[in-house]
């Protein structure tokens, strides 16, 4: 492995790249960060009811492109394309990690109520369907309840991150009831502190945990 691994992050949309740099400063400085983005996937899949096998190869290609820069590792930030992360990863010989799987994992592990606040709707249906399919794998009979407060990501777009976090975290008060809260992708990663001061239970977010999930499987 080398001394600085290079770790490549697949982008649909602007508004995920600065949550997982920041995380990635905080819990695995030493990664060499490469950005790819592609900020016409995240409207042109909002366009699609479904997640289209053109769209698919769109993004496996674009995985195939961080591959041939040398990456050791590819963390894909959107996560409104789980099949086409599940192809890639069966193409790339390196680690290829679905933006949400480490969330997952630790909200599962403190509790069956799971709730799950989430501002892009396309990503919910392949957001839902990988929840079921990770509690199956595992034998959890946790359920999920997601919250769409897509006026937060139209805030967020605009440059407005204040009235994104406001209004993700006045929702927040709905899953009172979960036994913990996942914040669906990591542009929602910034309303955490915000969300936190609403309920009493525990808030999860997706780039920490990826972090440090892609820090396991490359260091071993």
């Amino acid at each position: 492995m080398p001394a600085r691994p290079r770790i490549v992050l697949l982008h649909a949309t602007p508004v995920a790249m600065q949550p997982v740099q920041a995380a990635f400063k905080e819990l695995w400085p030493e990664a060499e960060l490469v950005n790819l983005l592609d900020d016409s996937l995240s409207p042109d899949r909002a366009r699609e009811p479904e997640l289209t096998e053109a769209m698919i190869d769109r993004f496996v290609n674009l995985g195939r492109y961080g591959h041939s820069t040398g990456a050791d590792g590819i963390l894909v930030t959107c996560s409104a394309f789980g099949p086409a992360i599940e192809r890639m990863a069966t193409e790339l010989p390196v680690p290829v990690l679905k933006p949400n799987e480490a969330m997952f994992h630790a909200a599962v592990a403190k509790g069956k109520r799971i709730g799950m606040i989430a501002s892009f709707g396309p990503s919910v249906g392949t957001m839902t369907d990988e929840f079921d399919e990770y509690t199956a794998e595992v034998g959890s009979p946790a359920s999920l309840r997601t919250i769409l407060v897509a006026d937060a990501m139209t805030a967020l777009k605009a440059g407005d991150a204040a009235t994104h976090n406001r209004l993700i975290a006045e929702r927040a008060p709905e899953l009172a009831d979960v036994d913990t809260i996942m914040l669906a992708h990591f542009s929602t990663s910034q309303a955490a502190e915000a969300v936190r001061q609403r309920v009493s239970i525990p808030v999860l977010s997706a780039p920490g945990a990826a972090v440090i999930r892609m820090r396991e499987l490359i260091e071993g």
